[in-house]
C-alpha cells in the first residue's frame, strides 16, 4: 500500500508539473509575440532560456511553502482579494523605519506599490553608508528623509514594507482601479519564481533555493 500511495503522489506530481508548465509556456510565447522586440537575437536569446526558468519556476511552485492556493490550470497563486488595496501603515516614514530596523541581504523579496497593484522585486545591492539599496528592477530606494528629497521620487510607484496582506496581494496580482477592486494582472516569471523566495514565517529573510 505504501509503495502505491508514493507512485500515485508521484503521478499526481508530474502531472501537475506538465501542466503549469504548458501553461507558462503558453503565457510568455503569447507575450513574446506581441513584444515589441526588433532584434532576432534578443528573441532566440529568450527562447533558449524559456525551459530552464519555466522548468525551474514549475518546480519551485509545487515545492514551496505557502499560505497561498496554487492554481495549476492558470499556473498562478489564487487568494481572497481586499476591497482596498493593503496600504495601511505604509506611510513612507514607517516603510523607512522598518527597513533602517532590518539587517538587509541580498536577494531579499520586496513589494514595490505601483498606481494599481504591487509588484515583487529582489536587493541585489545595499549601500548601507548611505542609507540606500538597489532592486533589480526598480533601482535605488533611499530610506533616510534628507536623501529622499534630494533625489527625483518616481510617482509611479514606491517600496512598501512586507507583510502577508501586502505579499498576497503581489504575489496573485490583485489589482485596483481608482479603489475598487478589478481583474488581477498576471505576474510575471520572474515575479513568479521571486513569489517562491518569500519566507512567509519571515520576511526580513529570503528563501535560499
Amino acid at each position: 500500500m505504501t509503495e502505491q500511495t508514493s507512485l500515485w503522489q508521484d503521478e499526481t506530481q508530474s502531472a501537475d508539473f506538465a501542466e503549469l508548465c504548458s501553461a507558462l509556456y503558453e503565457r510568455e510565447i503569447a507575450q513574446l509575440a506581441n513584444a515589441d522586440i526588433q532584434s532576432p537575437q534578443v528573441i532566440q536569446g529568450r527562447l533558449k532560456s524559456l525551459p530552464y526558468y519555466i522548468k525551474r519556476t514549475a518546480h519551485l511552485m509545487l515545492q514551496t511553502q505557502t499560505p497561498l492556493d496554487l492554481d495549476v490550470q492558470n499556473a498562478s497563486w489564487s487568494a481572497k482579494q481586499a476591497a482596498h488595496m493593503p496600504l495601511s501603515g505604509q506611510e513612507i516614514a514607517e516603510v523607512n523605519k522598518w527597513y533602517l530596523a532590518q539587517t538587509l541581504t541580498h536577494g531579499l523579496v520586496v513589494p514595490v506599490a505601483t498606481t494599481t497593484h504591487i509588484v515583487l522585486d529582489s536587493i541585489d545591492r545595499i549601500d548601507q553608508q548611505n542609507h540606500r539599496f538597489r532592486t533589480n528592477v526598480h533601482g535605488w530606494f533611499y530610506l533616510n528623509d534628507t536623501e529622499q528629497k534630494d533625489k527625483k521620487v518616481n510617482a509611479n510607484y514606491r517600496l512598501l514594507k512586507p507583510n502577508k496582506r501586502v505579499m498576497t496581494a503581489a504575489c496573485t496580482g490583485h489589482c485596483w482601479v481608482n479603489d475598487h477592486k478589478t481583474n488581477p494582472v498576471i505576474p510575471s516569471l520572474r515575479e513568479l519564481l521571486l513569489s517562491c523566495a518569500i519566507n512567509w514565517r519571515n520576511f526580513k529573510q529570503p528563501v535560499i533555493f
